[in-house]
């Protein structure tokens, strides 16, 4: 087997990848970045699960070679704002009611959990988060929930959902295999990325209440909208501030504690503070699931 280039998102890229590449741009010489990408996308048939092209995930695999000289792209024609301000910038709302609510959970009456992803609401949700969340707002990329729970018309809770992180040596130990045996099938594991209770809000039970009922639609919501279902779910827990108590109390499993490197690290060095991995399987077969072949 020939030799691999470079190892980009889960795809190996080997000689003969990059000799189609060069060809595909030779061949197009008027074509952007971004057409050539969706050109690669179609001849490698390189989709996500709701049959949409990897795209912007070939652009980045064909600037990493572009950059290594294996491949020489066109020019830019342009440069998207995509920095950390434009991410965590949120739209203004109007103040919502912050009068306490206390009291017993049956007494906030039928809880309305609202999946405002590309809908009314999401605004809200975003601001929110930002003011209230201790990590404050950052717009995700790829695969998200966002639910917005309401009492009545009161807002109460956000619960925010993306892709699960690439690299979690507690999951592999886990799931009973190294990530290489399942990473094709990441996409199948939702992270908890957010989860708001409005400081307003002092309802015990609350919390765990609402993770419950988020398990058992989840997977329902995220097939409703990226075409394939959830498995496993997975949080993490900044000790130094919680104690993981509404996780356990809706059956989650702790794993243990990550070594705080972060996605930042550099060198293996700690570059955050301390959490707990929690987990919750929907489903006695997740394992299996997980490690089903493409």
């Amino acid at each position: 087997m020939s030799e691999v280039l470079l190892s980009f998102r889960g795809r190996q890229i080997r000689p003969a990848d990059v000799i189609f590449l060069r060809e595909l741009i030779a061949h197009n010489p008027g074509l952007s970045r971004r057409r050539l990408s969706v050109k690669v996308c179609e001849a490698w048939q390189w989709v996500q699960p709701n049959g949409q092209p990897r795209d912007m995930v070939c652009r980045g695999l064909m600037l990493a070679l572009h950059r290594a000289g294996h491949i020489e792209l066109p020019p830019k024609r342009w440069s998207p704002t995509n920095n950390a301000i434009a991410h965590r910038r949120v739209a203004a709302v109007a103040p919502c009611d912050t009068t306490p609510i206390e009291g017993p959970l049956a007494a906030l009456g039928t809880l309305e959990i609202r999946l405002v992803r590309r809908a009314e609401g999401e605004s809200l949700f975003n601001y929110l988060v930002n003011q209230y969340h201790y990590l404050g707002f950052s717009r995700p990329v790829g695969e998200h929930l966002k639910y917005l729970v309401l009492a009545g018309a009161r807002p109460i809770a956000c619960v925010g959902w993306s892709s699960a992180p690439r690299q979690l040596n507690l999951r592999d130990q886990f799931v009973g295999a190294p990530k290489e045996a399942y990473r094709h099938n990441l996409h199948l594991i939702a992270y908890n990325t957010r989860y708001l209770l409005l400081p307003w809000i002092k309802v015990p039970h609350l919390a765990s209440h609402l993770l419950g009922r988020l398990a058992r639609r989840i997977s329902a919501d995220w097939h409703a909208l990226y075409h394939h279902p959830i498995h496993l779910l997975e949080s993490f827990v900044d000790i130094e501030r919680f104690k993981g108590t509404c996780y356990r109390a809706a059956n989650w499993t702790c794993l243990g504690r990550c070594a705080g490197r972060g996605t930042k690290s550099k060198r293996g060095q700690p570059a955050c503070s301390i959490k707990e991995l929690w987990v919750y399987p929907l489903g006695k077969n997740f394992s299996a699931r997980l490690l089903q072949a493409p």
